[in-house]
């Protein structure tokens, strides 16, 4: 079953060796063609010869979204604009978004990355891939989409949206394999109970599902609903999309991370220094092989840790621990990163808004759902309520355009909001993951 077994196999000290020269070569690249990067490098007074073993990584400074933001759209590629043959994008903190690109080769490594991810969910050449990820700027359809094909899995582009066009078609069809958000896949299984259908008559074996954070108790009432084993894939679009690491159907316990193409660290995020493996903090990765858009010690703001035990697979790959949080103030709302200061960005350009504002968070059914409440000023509160309710409708609007996720705003009158004399919270998540 296992993909790619020489790689996926390898003794660590043959891996750690394939590691240190793809690492020298990454660095070498950047250093000669990406200003930012050398720009970094100077100024921590390193330079590519100072590489000498893996544990010289930590020499490098960190990258984070900061830099993508101030760089945008194409000043972290590493290669001409004219040997880019693809750009998707995820949400930025100001409403730009955070730009990566492809080459025809790093295509081809995401697609056998896909692959491998596949068939540690135990998927196989004679399924059918029912992929209801969101198709566009957005990574993950178009990566498990190629994956599945290179695999010889048939796919089903079906992307979000239509759920009982989408039950209808995995009963058609045949669909053997389940891949979307885990709060769509429970909204399905709703959807399916409703229509008086039974799960069992569909042909579902396995689900993968990512985007968002899950917790175990979610993993048990898919699996349930569905009657399917339900598998965590992780992924995000600075590093490649989906296809980074992934549980094996075999035990579901940490996700394997394809290190031959990504070097994990573990930092503590507030002094920046590498943990010892097994210790939780600040999930960092640093690409081998991508060409387009190679980072160097990326800051993903995930917080885990790393399993090195060897997994009953056979695999020898380190795995890493279901995510337990963020160390920023970023939400994943079906699968959209959406922060506060987009939000806020919003709310301010808006005449007669107040500088006050709270995101509530919480699950209707298995979905995600978002409030806004906003302060406006006395004058437009004490207005008739077609004009607030007009208001409200237009932030609504606004909100998804920036967005690209939809919310309910709801005004409230001045002074409402909790005040607070430190960070405001902005934000309560309600949502029982």
């Amino acid at each position: 079953m296992i993909w790619n077994e020489e790689y996926e196999t390898m003794p660590r000290e043959a891996l750690e060796a394939i590691q240190l020269k793809r690492l020298q070569g990454v660095v070498e690249r950047v250093y000669a063609t990406v200003a930012p990067y050398r720009k970094k490098m100077d100024d921590a007074g390193v330079r590519p010869s100072d590489i000498k073993k893996l544990e010289d990584l930590k020499k490098l400074p960190f990258t984070t979204k900061d830099d993508l933001r101030d760089n945008y759209p194409f000043g972290m590629f590493a290669v001409p604009l004219e040997r880019v043959v693809r750009v998707h994008a995820s949400s930025g903190t100001t409403g730009k978004p955070t730009v990566v690109g492809y080459t025809k080769r790093d295509i081809d490594t995401w697609a056998e990355l896909m692959a491998r991810t596949l068939t540690c969910a135990g998927v196989h050449r004679g399924d059918i891939v029912h992929n209801a990820y969101g198709y566009g700027l957005f990574t993950g359809g178009l990566g498990f989409h190629y994956g599945a094909e290179r695999l010889g899995a048939t796919v089903i582009p079906i992307s979000g949206g239509n759920t009982k066009r989408q039950i209808m078609i995995m009963r058609d069809f045949g669909s053997t394999v389940l891949t979307c958000t885990p709060s769509y896949a429970l909204n399905i299984a709703e959807v399916i109970r409703e229509s008086g259908l039974d799960p069992s008559g569909l042909k579902l074996r396995v689900g993968i599902f990512g985007a968002e954070p899950w917790s175990e108790k979610m993993r048990a009432e898919i699996e349930r609903q569905l009657g399917i084993d339900a598998i965590d894939i992780y992924g995000l679009s600075e590093i490649i999309g989906p296809g980074v690491s992934v549980e094996c159907i075999e035990k579901k316990e940490g996700l394997h991370i394809f290190e031959d193409h990504f070097i994990p660290e573990i930092i503590d995020p507030d002094t920046e220094e590498v943990l010892p493996h097994g210790e939780t903090g600040e999930l960092v990765f640093t690409t081998l092989t991508k060409e387009a858009f190679p980072v160097i010690r990326y800051r993903t703001r995930d917080i885990t840790r790393l399993i090195t035990e060897p997994c009953t697979c056979g695999r020898t790959l380190y795995r890493m621990e279901k995510i337990m949080g963020r160390t920023d103030d970023m939400l994943i709302i079906r699968g959209v990163n959406v922060f506060p200061s987009q939000i806020e960005h919003v709310l301010m350009s808006i005449e007669g808004v107040e500088p006050h504002y709270q995101i509530i968070v919480d699950r209707e059914g298995a979905l995600d759902v978002m409030e806004i409440q906003v302060e406006v000023s006395e004058q437009i509160f004490s207005d008739e309520i077609k004009a607030l309710e007009g208001l409200a409708k237009r932030i609504e609007q606004e909100l998804k355009e920036s967005l690209a996720v939809s919310c309910r705003v709801r005004l409230v009158e001045p002074k409402t909001i909790q005040r607070s004399e430190g960070k405001a919270k902005r934000v309560i998540d309600k949502r029982k993951i």
